[in-house]
């Protein structure tokens, strides 16, 4: 026996006289109310350890910016208080060079205060 005719055998044992030989299900398949719970379940923690990894991430960059921030905030009060001691050590060289301090005359202690 063929396998073709192996399958022409088994149709005609289903199939009556003047019948279809193919039978279609009228009814479709679907999820029991279980299956429809556990299937939302599973993709409620999806969603959620989705959210969460987006969220550590977040927190992850917010702390390194955080850091980041500090540092240049100190290097901005380092920088100011290197201007101050640049402004200080340039002022006393100008004031000895400038003209109004050449012109000024040098006295001598003549007496000092005794109690």
């Amino acid at each position: 026996m063929t396998y073709s005719s192996s399958l022409a055998m088994n149709r005609t044992r289903f199939s009556g006289r003047n019948q279809n030989s193919i039978s279609f299900r009228a009814t479709e398949r679907t999820l029991g109310p279980v299956s429809n719970t556990i299937v939302l379940i599973v993709l409620a923690c999806l969603l959620g350890l989705l959210y969460l990894t987006q969220v550590t991430k977040t927190n992850a960059y917010g702390y390194q910016i955080n850091n980041l921030q500090q540092q240049q905030s100190s290097l901005k009060s380092q920088h100011d208080d290197l201007e101050v001691a640049s402004a200080r050590l340039q002022s006393l060289h100008r004031v000895a060079d400038s003209a109004v301090a050449k012109n000024l005359v040098s006295i001598a202690p003549t007496d000092t205060i005794q109690n």
